[in-house]
């Protein structure tokens, strides 16, 4: 399986040969090992050059950099040479018809609730008290069918995260890690700043590998297609925060790998210090390592590979050759 190259510092990526290397201020060389990476995660100050992009472009390797708070900023997405005229008209064709697209949205918000529906129901296993939250997001889960566009899908979706996110108090446990209200940019809680920092990670991860399908990540269909870059990674991610961005959050604070001291006031909001972002990543990274038994295909599979897995069912649906059904997370 192919890794993740990340960089925090700063430095100038630099290509010598048929090899590329990080070289930070004081001169520290990080070899990249092209043939085994699928993406660079830039957090750090950095300088590249046109010889660089070239390489990258040639290995197949995307390139997504973020500000130094830590938001996401844009993508160098290498020519696509699994680019497919075909499947784009076919991803077209069923964003385009309403009753297509309503189906595979409803699908990944199916698969959304019920994955969460499942982290829940672990946790409950373990004492938390839970059950008054899952007994309204199953209520919630009965209500899809009578959606009859995707706005009322978005709006269960919503409901049902409201729902979700209380949990999170019940699940942590911990005073400085209460969740209080969901915000975003900027999130105004240590807990918001880490699942807003995980979920772009794992929309960056889904736009990665949605680079190696036929499938165009400008074309979702739970999100609207507009003049925003990419939708079809923000949709396929949906299904997979649950069981890996949200485990990854309770493990790191279960096990008090992450504290109140990890975080610094920001001119707009509470922002992940270095050292904090390093232990999510490592955290992360050793989640989609890990792996599971998958019952469809009877081998095992990590949790990366599961989102290509995903993508795959995608565009058999697309083509008519199997109708979609959301991967669910068995415990």
């Amino acid at each position: 399986m192919k890794k993740t190259f990340y960089v925090f510092s700063t430095g100038v990526f630099r290509r010598r040969d048929n090899t590329l290397y990080f070289e930070t201020e004081a001169g520290e060389r990080r070899f990249i090992p092209v043939e085994d990476t699928a993406e660079i995660m830039v957090f750090g100050e950095v300088e590249i050059n046109k010889r660089f992009l070239e390489f990258l472009s040639r290995k197949e390797i995307v390139l997504h950099y973020f500000n130094r708070d830590g938001y996401y900023m844009g993508t160098f997405y290498p020519r696509e040479h699994l680019n497919s005229g075909y499947m784009t008209l076919r991803q077209a064709e069923h964003y385009l018809n309403p009753a297509k697209r309503l189906l595979i949205a409803r699908r990944i918000v199916e698969g959304a609730l019920r994955n969460i529906l499942r982290v829940l129901k672990y946790y409950r296993s373990r004492g938390k008290e839970l059950t008054e939250v899952i007994a309204a997001i199953e209520n919630l889960n009965g209500a899809l069918e009578e959606c009859g566009d995707t706005a009322a899908l978005m709006a269960v979706e919503g409901n049902t995260r409201e729902y979700y996110y209380r949990a999170f108090d019940a699940i942590i446990d911990q005073h400085d890690f209460v969740f209080e209200a969901r915000t975003r940019r900027p999130p105004q809680n240590h807990l918001n700043t880490l699942i807003s920092f995980g979920n772009t990670l794992l929309y960056t991860l889904c736009l990665s590998e949605i680079y190696r399908t036929h499938l165009d990540p400008r074309i979702g269909f739970l999100h609207a297609t507009n003049f925003r870059r990419f939708t079809l990674n923000l949709d396929v991610a949906e299904i997979f925060k649950p069981i890996i961005v949200d485990r990854v959050i309770f493990t790191l604070l279960g096990r008090r790998m992450l504290t109140a001291d990890d975080f610094e006031k920001g001119t707009r909001g509470l922002l992940l210090k270095d050292r904090g972002k390093r232990c999510f990543v490592e955290k992360l990274e050793e989640k989609l390592r890990t792996t599971i038994q998958h019952r469809e295909i009877g081998r095992s599979v990590s949790y990366r590979r599961l989102v290509r897995l995903e993508l795959y069912k995608l565009e058999k649906h697309l083509m008519g050759e199997k109708e979609y059904i959301p991967f669910v997370m068995t415990w």
